[in-house]
């Protein structure tokens, strides 16, 4: 496994200040591509550095099965926020702020599109929860409940340009064909992107990953 990238040092700064409060469970929202994963797995490797026990939930575990999708109806809208299991995510962020004991939580496997119930522990040990996902911030029923169970959210903002460059190239890596993906993009994630710039709350950091 390669390492993870180093940590901007707005965020490393932050994060210090957090953490000397305690344990923290902390956000990353932003628009897809817009390279949450990345930079909440160099949040986790630094503060694995320094000797915190550190974990990350994503957002993704929490889609929806495509069963359920195709019965909705939402199978060509795989990724939009009423394609996710918001109550669960919520409960499931509830359970880790108790701190009490292991909280297991669903991973969503790529090569099969899909979430794996259980496959995901967060440690009641971990000082530091990072929480990343598209709608973190976003005010909409269920989804306004995520907010007050984070510490912080932090807000990725990169250039457009280039977030949908990496955005097409994740989606041909994953089998589609280049036009496929660049439609997936247009009619897809660009929508749910216009949609978390309108309707989501203030952020606490704004970072743009580059």
């Amino acid at each position: 496994m390669s390492p993870a990238p180093a940590l901007p040092p707005t965020a490393a700064d932050r994060l210090a200040t957090l953490l000397a409060d305690g344990r923290i469970i902390l956000g990353l929202a932003g628009p897809p591509g817009s390279g949450k994963s990345t930079l909440a797995a160099a949040l986790a490797d630094h503060a694995t550095h320094h000797g915190i026990a550190a974990c990350i939930l994503p957002m993704d575990g929490f889609h929806l099965a495509d069963e359920e999708l195709a019965r909705l109806g939402l199978g060509d809208r795989k990724g939009a926020p009423e394609t996710f299991d918001v109550d669960g995510f919520v409960a499931t962020l509830r359970r880790v702020r108790t701190a009490d004991h292991d909280v297991l939580a669903p991973r969503f496997d790529r090569h099969l599109e899909a979430a794996i119930a259980g496959a995901l522990r967060i440690p009641a040990a971990a000082r530091l929860v990072i929480v990343e996902g598209n709608y973190l911030l976003l005010q909409r029923p269920g989804w306004e409940d995520v907010r007050p169970l984070l510490e912080e959210c932090w807000l990725l903002a990169p250039d457009d340009t280039a977030r949908v460059e990496r955005l097409v190239a994740r989606h041909i890596a994953h089998g589609r064909s280049p036009a496929a993906a660049a439609a997936w993009v247009r009619d897809v994630d660009e929508p749910n992107a216009r949609l978390i710039a309108a309707a989501s709350a203030a952020p606490d950091l704004v970072l743009d990953p580059g």
